[in-house]
């Protein structure tokens, strides 16, 4: 809870957090640099398509 306000304030941050850092999560150990890159930039082009949204919206 380190610099958060309240517990509702940390769960506001972690619910809205959460979604969008699991694009970016991959078990790095299976992947070698060119497999990862290329997921790193799959899962960009998806947060942008997101945001688009969110912002046009």
């Amino acid at each position: 809870m380190k610099r958060f306000k309240s517990a509702r304030h940390l769960q506001r941050f972690v619910s809205i957090h959460d979604p969008i850092a699991n694009l970016y999560h991959f078990s790095r150990h299976s992947l070698n640099a060119s497999e990862y890159r290329m997921l790193r930039a799959e899962a960009e082009a998806v947060w942008q398509d997101i945001a688009a949204i969110k912002l046009a919206a």
